[in-house]
Order: C-alpha cells, then structure tokens, then sequence
C-alpha cells in the first residue's frame, strides 16, 4: 500500500512577512490569478526569502507571481512547462511548490485560511466534529505502478484520496493512497491523523462504507464517536443525505480544479498538495469577497 497523508505540520523555522515581498509586475489575467485582497491574506503567510539571519541571495521573482503560477497550474492543469510566459520560469515555480509543500509552508497557509473562514463565520477556529469520505481517481501515465491499484467497486484504475473535513466542507485532512485501498482501512490513518492534529473532534459522520470495526477501533483507542449514515429505506437514485452532503460538497470543490480530477504526480505528496491549493483557491475567494450591505 502506497500512502501519503497532510494533517497539521510544524510553521517555518523563519518569520514570515508580507513587507519584504517583492511587488509583482504583471498584469491579471487568468481566472487563477489573486486580486490584491486575496494577496493580502496570503502574503503574511508565505515567506518572503532574501537576505536574513541565514545568508542567501536576495529574491529575485515577486512571490505574488509564484503563487498565481501554481495556482493556475492548480486551476488549468497544464504541465509545468506549459506555465505562461508572462509568470516566473517554470522551474522556478515548481521548485517553490515542492518546498513549501515540504517545509510546512502549505499546511501553515491552508490551515490559517480555514481559521479564518471559521471565525468569519463565528465559528471556533478549531472544530469539534467532522465528516469523512473518500473518492477514487483515475490515474494518468505519469503514477507509478507501485502507488496505485484498482477500485473494483468504482472500476477506477489509480488512485484514492480520502478526506477529513469540519462540518462546514472545510478540509481537515488529506490522505492519498492506491484506488485498491479500502475506506475503512483508510479511514483508520484518517482518524487517527485527525485524532492528533485535532482534539477537540469527538463525533464524526461517515457512510457505509466506513461501517464495521473501525467504528469500535475508533471508539476504544481514539474515543471518537463515528456515526454511519445509511441510505434511506427504499431509496432508488441520488437523494441528498442528512451530514454526508457537505463532506461530498467538499469533494466537488475539489474537483473544480483540474489538476484534481485526475492525479497526474508521480509522488501521492504532490498530489496532496494540489488538493490543498485547491481548497486555498476556495478559502481565499470567499473571505475577500466584499460583504454585502444591508
């Protein structure tokens, strides 16, 4: 089994600040791209570089237009190489996409926005329930053998990503794993990552296909209460389901990006992080959408 899981990650060992930033120079163009008051949420958490404590050359791309780069390959999907002309050098894109993927830099950003989000809506900026589901994904050339299998119930050739969200959609945690995973065998690196990341969740909602002893493994080693939620008696076609709606509702906002609706990584890793990127895209529109007067 290949697997690859994004839960809470330690902040950058240095400060971040949105006054080193080097301004960007292009003009907006692509639907991808921020408008000044999605960088203004963004910039604080995303480190500016340059000369400090630690040495280094001083930065040389705006960090606005790297961002917008991996935000439309996000939202395009195109191949790296592919990025416009008018963003940094490609490599110089993705290189920044790999290391803040790996250096806590894209956790630390995503999870700030979902507080954010939280609070906006008067909510605690940490949840005390959650939804889980999972959903296969075919699989392009590019994945390896070795990390990815077979979804017979679905007929999906890839692989699975299964997801963690508060009970307003927003994601809590990824987990990315071969197609031939079952839910409930990943439902159990799922809980137990969103057991340790969030302690105050004690109740989640789940479908039929997390039914059966995870739902006591849970209770007895995580004290997480797992509620199934079956299909109503009778039911013939989609109906709507009381909890499940806003965890698959997260799947769709997911899936609006290209880059997600298949996985074409060669690393499960990299194929997490775009889902991040993709819910970042959703935070950050929604909290610097004006505020409608009354």
């Amino acid at each position: 089994m290949s697997l690859y899981l994004i839960a809470g990650a330690d902040a950058p060992a240095e400060p971040v600040s949105a006054r080193a930033h080097l301004p960007s120079a292009r003009r907006p163009r692509y639907p991808s791209d921020m408008d000044d008051a999605q960088w203004a949420l963004t910039a604080p958490l995303i480190p500016s570089g340059g000369t400090g404590r630690r040495g280094g050359r001083p930065p040389k791309h705006s960090r606005r237009d790297i961002v917008d780069g991996i935000r439309y390959v996000t939202h395009n999907s195109c191949v790296w190489r592919a990025l416009p002309a008018d963003f940094p050098p490609w490599q110089v894109v993705y290189a920044y996409h790999a290391r803040w993927a790996s250096d806590g830099t894209l956790t630390q950003l995503h999870d700030t926005l979902r507080e954010q989000v939280r609070t906006a809506e008067g909510r605690d900026p940490q949840p005390s329930a959650a939804l889980v589901d999972a959903q296969s994904v075919r699989a392009a050339e590019t994945v390896a053998r070795t990390s990815r299998g077979f979804d017979a119930g679905k007929k999906v050739n890839g692989r699975k990503r299964h997801i963690a969200t508060d009970t307003t959609g927003l994601l809590l945690v990824v987990l990315v794993t071969a197609a031939s995973v079952q839910d409930r065998d990943g439902g159990r690196w799922l809980l137990w990552a969103l057991s340790c990341c969030f302690p105050r969740v004690s109740l989640v909602w789940a479908d039929s296909g997390y039914a059966g002893h995870l739902v006591d493994w849970a209770t007895g080693r995580l004290s997480l209460a797992v509620t199934i939620v079956r299909k109503l008696t009778g039911q013939v076609g989609f109906q709507v389901h009381h909890r499940r709606w806003v965890v698959e509702r997260a799947l769709s906002w997911i899936t609006r990006c290209r880059r997600t609706v298949r996985d074409y990584e060669r690393l499960p890793a990299h194929h997490a992080a775009f889902v991040h990127w993709s819910m970042i895209i959703v935070m950050t529109r929604r909290l610097a959408r004006p505020v409608p007067r009354h």
